[in-house]
């Protein structure tokens, strides 16, 4: 009695496994991050991000970037560190939960996605940061897939 798997239930999937990798590399860097200085934080993103992915020191990508290393370095040490750490479990636990088709756990993703778009964006307005406002649109996508997936598997189950 298989149920045919149609490109939406593909996709949920890969969102779901990619928010799920997402949260573990969060996770990681948070952890990291507590051992590692802001100094050596700094140059490592210098040799390798600004040279190899965005470009010249002087071009916007990396203005951007900069700015946020600064911010970073400058005391909002905590705050990323916490942030990553949170925001890693909480996404671990909740891809866990919809991989398990546990039904109680779809709105509550629904909401801590919401709610990730919520700061996204207003932390975004804040730094003036060009990469939080895509990350906002990548959740809201994601909620609509887990909202889709919840509404069949109620379906289903009736």
């Amino acid at each position: 009695m298989g149920t045919r798997t149609t490109l939406t239930d593909k996709l949920f999937r890969v969102a779901v496994l990619l928010k799920g990798l997402d949260g573990a590399v969060q996770l990681i860097a948070g952890v990291l991050l507590i051992f590692l200085s802001p100094n050596t934080i700094t140059r490592l993103a210098h040799a390798v991000v600004t040279r190899d992915l965005l470009g010249p020191p002087t071009g916007p990508l990396a203005g951007h970037f900069e700015e946020a290393l600064q911010h970073f370095a400058g005391g909002n040490r905590t705050f990323v560190i916490t942030y990553l750490i949170a925001h890693g479990v909480i996404k671990i636990g909740l891809v866990i939960g919809l991989l398990g088709k546990i039904m109680p756990l779809y709105p509550v993703a629904m909401v801590a996605l919401g709610l990730f778009v919520v700061f996204e964006v207003l932390r975004a307005v804040q730094t003036k940061s060009v990469v939080l406002p895509l990350f906002a649109a990548l959740d809201v996508a994601i909620i609509v897939l887990v909202l889709r997936e919840y509404l069949e598997l109620r379906r289903r189950n009736q």
